[in-house]
């Protein structure tokens, strides 16, 4: 009785963990198909932006919201490279979120900045704000210098409260933009007067050069732990979300790289305190807001803007990162829970929604379990080996290709890294990051969810920059 009753346990779990297979590296596969069809489609139209204009000013105003917390080490060729942005007209509004570096005092040093008198309506939540400054030599850089909020949302609303335009860009205090990176991200804003939100691809900065705010280098990370990241990053923004917001389903814009309408997030209370995610809360938030009181909306991605960001080298960083990630993305889920299968939620609801919460979500506790379940089989002599090696390939052949379909992509529409070379050391990361990589990451993930669940305590963190991709110049500036 106990024999046949654990064949049957084995038999539906085998069939389970099958359908789970299917159905998420299904979903996987058909965004990408998607990006294969619409991405190159989407990049020969956008041609004509390049090209010479023999009228602009129509654009609206935009105000760049830089958030920082004790770094000292990098914001300063950051604000030097958004100075350089080509774009009609723009502010610079860096927050100086209670830093106990000497965030605020290279700041002064470099940008001869002045306390002003200032007051902005506190129209949603953040801790007070101390002093705000303005450059006496770069008119549209300013910035405020307010208590720790303890979180980036904090520091946001504070720099959203304190915006004088319409559109809003926030931005981590590590990123380098592309110059033409605001033309491109507005287009959505001028064709369609309903956009409330627009997401950037987001690429690593590890290992490129960066001389007086310009990215003069473009190469790839020298670690293996950067070079993962690059493949994740990529297979992000070039397959996942191009797909989902081409099924005007897109659940997600990264806080390090988007452009919102300043009335629509204030609408929805700024940015939520309560979440590690804030960033996913957000667009699930205004995705609830308009669906479900039937406002007309739009929220896109486009990928020809490009936001350089540093990503974390060392295992200790990166697994505090993921562990965030994890737990921000169940309490967006939580928060805005409403929107599952609700009647007016749309695709969001329907689609994206159920995939974030019942497969990628889960991700790491049924791939964890299923290596366990194939250890209980194994030993217990219940499992047939052939199969398990075909499944096992299947697997791993499944994760390659969708690997290698993203660089294919990144290559045949943008051509970042120059080199052929960087084209094989990728595809070779693909097939490395198989072994131990992504079971890592399921593992970190997993303390996530389960901190989730037993509600532990919770905080940001410190994300360690070395700063290693500016100039030796730029950095003795900033440590002096």
């Amino acid at each position: 009785m106990l024999y046949a009753d654990l064949t049957n346990f084995v038999q539906v779990g085998q069939w389970f963990f099958l359908a789970y297979f299917i159905a998420i590296n299904g979903t996987y596969l058909s965004l990408t198909a998607i990006s294969l069809a619409v991405l190159p489609r989407f990049i020969r139209k956008q041609s004509i932006h390049k090209l010479p204009r023999p009228q602009i000013g129509f654009e609206p105003p935009i105000t760049l919201i830089v958030t920082a917390f004790n770094e000292e080490a990098v914001i300063v060729p950051t604000v030097r490279a958004l100075l350089q942005l080509n774009y009609p007209e723009f502010e610079i509004l860096v927050v100086n979120d209670g830093s106990k570096d000497k965030t605020l005092e290279v700041m002064a040093r470099e940008f001869d900045l002045v306390e002003i008198p200032t007051a902005f309506r506190k129209r949603i939540e953040h801790q007070p704000v101390r002093t705000v400054y303005q450059s006496r030599r770069y008119s549209n850089l300013r910035l405020i210098d307010k208590d720790n909020g303890g979180c980036k949302a904090d520091a946001s609303n504070a720099g959203i409260n304190g915006a004088r335009y319409g559109l809003f860009m926030p931005l981590d205090a590590d990123t380098i933009l592309n110059r033409d990176c605001l033309t491109l991200m507005v287009q959505p804003f001028l064709l369609d007067p309903d956009t409330v939100g627009v997401g950037g691809n987001v690429r690593i900065l590890n290992g490129c050069s960066v001389r007086d705010g310009n990215l003069t280098k473009v190469d790839l990370p020298k670690t293996w732990l950067g070079l993962f990241q690059v493949l994740e990053y990529n297979r992000a923004f070039l397959t996942s979300r191009v797909g989902w917001d081409h099924l005007n389903s897109l659940p997600l814009i990264s806080g390090a790289f988007g452009l919102f309408k300043k009335e629509a997030v204030i609408a929805v209370g700024g940015y939520s305190h309560k979440s590690l995610g804030e960033d996913m809360d957000l667009v699930l938030r205004l995705h609830r807001h308009y669906r479900l009181n039937q406002f007309p909306y739009r929220v896109s991605f486009v990928a020809d803007p490009m936001c350089w960001t540093e990503a974390p080298e060392t295992t200790s960083t990166l697994r505090k990162q993921r562990v965030r990630w994890q737990r921000g993305l169940f309490d967006c889920l939580w928060e805005n829970r409403k929107l599952l299968w609700h009647p007016r939620s749309g695709g969001v609801g329907w689609l994206a929604f159920p995939f974030l919460l019942f497969l990628e979500g889960v991700s790491p506790l049924v791939e964890v379990a299923g290596l366990l379940f194939f250890f209980l089989c194994y030993f217990l002599d219940m499992i047939n080996i052939a199969g398990a090696l075909a499944f096992g390939l299947l697997a791993f052949g499944t994760g390659f290709l969708l690997s290698v379909a993203s660089i294919l992509i990144e290559e045949a529409t943008f051509q970042t890294y120059p080199r052929k070379k960087h084209i094989w050391v990728m595809i070779l990361g693909a097939f490395v990051e198989n072994f131990g990589y992504r079971q890592l990451m399921s593992i970190w993930r997993l303390e996530g969810i389960i901190k989730w669940v037993l509600r532990t305590k919770s905080s940001w963190g410190t994300m360690t920059r070395d700063a290693s991709w500016s100039s030796h110049e730029t950095q003795t500036t900033e440590n002096a």
